[in-house]
């Protein structure tokens, strides 16, 4: 093999050499730097507990009133964004758990999410979500939530990379 050659394989494998460390490198900046979700931040999030129940203790959910579900009324949630897509949790009269803790009703699998993460549940004839302390924060309409906060069918609640909904 000529000289020129074998410097030529040498130049050619250390480029390739650097290739893979710059791309390792950017790979785990990437993963450092938190979930990508899309959330705009065009303003500093307030909390949003305007018209939730009184603070303070929350109250264990009551039964729904009526015997079945009212017309309009949502009957399941939804997860309609992340790994889980169009899985379907059927609603009753308990509250439902989501986080990574095998103890949850909804378990995901996402390393943004905490291990009892957020809770939605019925009380009267409104369905409340609450955020149990998380790390990375529960969010509706783009905006972090604390607390317990009423939740209307068909808005979207993200915890880590899912995104869920009551539906009827």
């Amino acid at each position: 093999m000529s000289e020129l050659t074998f410097t030529l394989l040498r130049l050619g494998y250390l480029v390739l050499l650097w290739v893979f460390v710059l791309s390792a490198v950017a790979v785990l900046r990437r993963d450092l730097a938190g979930p990508r979700t899309g959330r705009k931040r065009r303003r500093k999030p307030e909390p949003a507990t305007v018209g939730g129940p009184p603070s303070g203790p929350v109250p264990a959910p009551a039964p729904m009133v009526g015997g079945g579900p009212r017309s309009g009324a949502p009957t399941r949630l939804v997860v309609v964004a992340g790994p889980l897509t169009g899985t379907t949790i059927p609603l009753t009269q308990s509250g439902i758990l989501i986080g990574r803790a095998p103890s949850c009703t909804l378990v995901l699998d996402d390393d943004y999410s905490s291990s009892r993460h957020a809770r939605i549940y019925p009380q009267g004839n409104q369905w409340y979500v609450e955020d149990l302390g998380s790390t990375n924060g529960t969010y509706m309409n783009d905006q972090r939530i604390q607390g317990v906060v009423p939740l209307p069918p068909g808005v979207g609640v993200q915890i880590g990379q899912s995104v869920v909904e009551l539906q009827g």
